[in-house]
């Protein structure tokens, strides 16, 4: 899909050398996967501590681990 964007050229350029990537699409591309994989992590974060784990009350480990 071709897109058009106005990017700051001192911007893309530097992308590009932090990431060692050769071309400037690598560089868009490597930034929006790492922006999308860091909002997933916000996401996951904020689900932290909104549900109640209560494991078995008569949950025998040794057993289960026996068993195997």
């Amino acid at each position: 899909m071709a897109t058009n964007l106005h990017l700051d050229p001192a911007l893309v350029d530097a992308a590009r050398s932090a990431g060692h990537h050769r071309t400037k699409k690598e560089a868009v591309e490597a930034a929006l996967r790492e922006y999308l994989r860091r909002r997933g992590q916000l996401e996951a974060l904020s689900a932290f501590g909104t549900f109640v784990f209560e494991p078995p009350a008569r949950y025998d480990y040794k057993a289960a681990r026996r068993a195997r």
